[in-house]
C-alpha cells in the first residue's frame, strides 16, 4: 500500500467513524445561531466529549502530513498536542451551549451530567434535572476518557503513516493490537451511549450491567497500557511491559475516580456480598481492586507475547 492511499483511507475512516458525532455537532450549532441554544427535546445526548474528540481526529488526521514535512521525528508529539488543544477548545464551546425546557435552561454540561447518571426512573425521583445544582468536576470522567482516545487513535494513524512512508514494519504487531483496543474500546462507548449499560437507576446493577461495565474499565486501562507499551516497543522490559502495565493500572484508577465524582462519592455495586461491599472508609471494593489489577494483568500478558525476543 502507498502512503498516499493510506493517507486517504485513514481519513475516510476517521470521517465515517464521526458522522453521527459531527451531524449531533452541526444540530446543536444550527439551534444554537437561530435560537440562543438548543431544546431539551432535541439535543443529541452524549454531544460532549464525542463530538469535540471528532473534529480533534479528523483535523489531526488531515494535517498529518503537514506536520510531517515541518516537524519529522516530533510529528507524533505535535500532532498529539494540536489534537489535546482543539478538544479542549471545541469542548468548552460546546460546554457554554445553553439547554431549554420550558421555563429553565441550563449550559450543556450540567445537561450531560444528568444524562449521564439519571434513567428515566432516577429523573422522576429527582425532578428537573436543569434545575439541580452540579459540580462540575465529574467531567474528569468524561476527559480523561477523550484524552486516551485521541492519544491512542492519532498513535495509530501516525505509526501506520510513518511504517509504511519508510518501509519499515517492525510495530506492525503492537499497531494492531493498538487499533483493537482503540476499536474495542469505542465500540463499548457507543454501547454505553445507547444502553448505559443496562442501568436501572439503582446503585446495584443487574449481572450484564456489571458485566459490561467492568469490561469498560479494563478495556480503558488495556487501551491506554498498550499505547504506552507501542511507544515503547523493543525496549528493555521495564519500559515494554511493567511501565505500561502501570500506566494500564494508573488509568483505570483515575477512571474509578471519576465515576466516584459523577456518582457523588458512592460506586455502582456490581453484587451482593462481602467482595462487592466497600472496604471501610476506602470506597472501593474488593472487585473494584481485582478489576484494577486485572486491566494492569492483562496488559503486561498482551505486551509480552508481542514482544520482540531478542530484547531482555
Amino acid at each position: 500500500m502507498t502512503y498516499k492511499r493510506f493517507y486517504f483511507m485513514s481519513l475516510a475512516s476517521v470521517f465515517l467513524a464521526s458522522i453521527y458525532p459531527i451531524y449531533m455537532g452541526v444540530v446543536v450549532l444550527t439551534a444554537y445561531f437561530q435560537n440562543g441554544g438548543v431544546n431539551a427535546a432535541d439535543y443529541p445526548k452524549y454531544i460532549i466529549p464525542y463530538t469535540p474528540i471528532c473534529i480533534s481526529l479528523i483535523t489531526c488526521t488531515a494535517f498529518l502530513p503537514l506536520i510531517f514535512s515541518f516537524c519529522k521525528k516530533f510529528t507524533l508529539l505535535l500532532s498529539s498536542v494540536l489534537g489535546v488543544v482543539l478538544f479542549f477548545t471545541t469542548e468548552i464551546a460546546f460546554e457554554r451551549v445553553v439547554v431549554f425546557e420550558g421555563l429553565s435552561s441550563a449550559n450543556i454540561e450540567s445537561w450531560q451530567l444528568y444524562s449521564c447518571i439519571a434513567t428515566p426512573q432516577t429523573i422522576e425521583t429527582i425532578g428537573n434535572p436543569l434545575s439541580a445544582q452540579y459540580s462540575s468536576a465529574f467531567k474528569v470522567h468524561f476527559y480523561i476518557i477523550a484524552l486516551m482516545v485521541i492519544l491512542a487513535a492519532i498513535g495509530v494513524v501516525y505509526g501506520f503513516s510513518k511504517m509504511i512512508r519508510e518501509k519499515v514494519y517492525d510495530k506492525k504487531v503492537p499497531l494492531f493490537t493498538q487499533l483493537i483496543c482503540v476499536v474495542l474500546f469505542i465500540a463499548l462507548c457507543i454501547l454505553a451511549c445507547f444502553t448505559a449499560f443496562f442501568r436501572s437507576g439503582n446503585i446495584q446493577v443487574s449481572t450484564l450491567s456489571a458485566f459490561l461495565m467492568s469490561a469498560f474499565f479494563v478495556v480503558f486501562g488495556i487501551m491506554a497500557g498498550v499505547y504506552a507499551g507501542t511507544l515503547f516497543y523493543g525496549k528493555k522490559r521495564l519500559f515494554s511491559t511493567i511501565i505500561p502495565a502501570i500506566v494500564a493500572l494508573l488509568t483505570t484508577i483515575v477512571m474509578y475516580i471519576g465515576e466516584l465524582v459523577l456518582m457523588g462519592g458512592d460506586l455502582f455495586k456490581f453484587g451482593s456480598g462481602f467482595i462487592f461491599e466497600p472496604l471501610g472508609i476506602i470506597p472501593f471494593a474488593l472487585i473494584d481492586i481485582f478489576i484494577i489489577f486485572l486491566s494492569g494483568v492483562f496488559t503486561y500478558t498482551i505486551l509480552k507475547l508481542i514482544r520482540p525476543k531478542a530484547t531482555v
